[in-house]
């Protein structure tokens, strides 16, 4: 492993033992490199919509949480400057989703990652775009 990505590993693992929303989802962090996540969850009958289906917003959530993973994992404090999300397909209770962040720019104060999120039969269900702003500040010490 490089060690760019040592440190990825290890800063996405800070985060998920404090972050308790990502834990409440029941993400699981499937690969981290630099610039780069990739996690899955499990549709669960609570998050369930007066529709019928799944809330948009737990769809957005995942995209949200792989997003962070990517453009925090170079342990540079990075919060989200803008979002945008497009739905493709229903998710459904039951469905096994992933999320995959990449990297498109990596710059001094800002970055653009671009989030594909696909259920169990690999049909994207949402597109997700993030621009993070860069703080500056580490997330762990090293």
């Amino acid at each position: 492993m490089k060690q760019e990505d040592a440190l990825a590993q290890q800063v996405v693992e800070h985060m998920m033992r404090h972050d308790r929303f990502s834990q409440w989802l029941g993400i699981q962090v499937l690969e981290i490199r630099e610039g780069y996540s990739k996690i899955q969850m499990t549709i669960r009958e609570e998050m369930v919509n007066g529709f019928g289906i799944v809330h948009g917003g737990i769809s957005f959530s995942l995209a949200d949480s792989a997003f962070a993973f990517a453009c925090n994992n170079r342990n540079n404090l990075s919060v989200a400057l803008d979002t945008s999300i497009n739905f493709t397909k229903a998710v459904q209770i039951g469905d096994t989703l992933m999320a995959e962040a990449t990297e498109v720019h990596n710059g001094k104060s800002t970055g653009l990652y671009h989030i594909t999120i696909t259920n169990q039969e690999k049909e994207i269900v949402a597109v997700f775009k993030g621009t993070c702003f860069r703080k500056g500040k580490k997330l762990v010490d090293i």
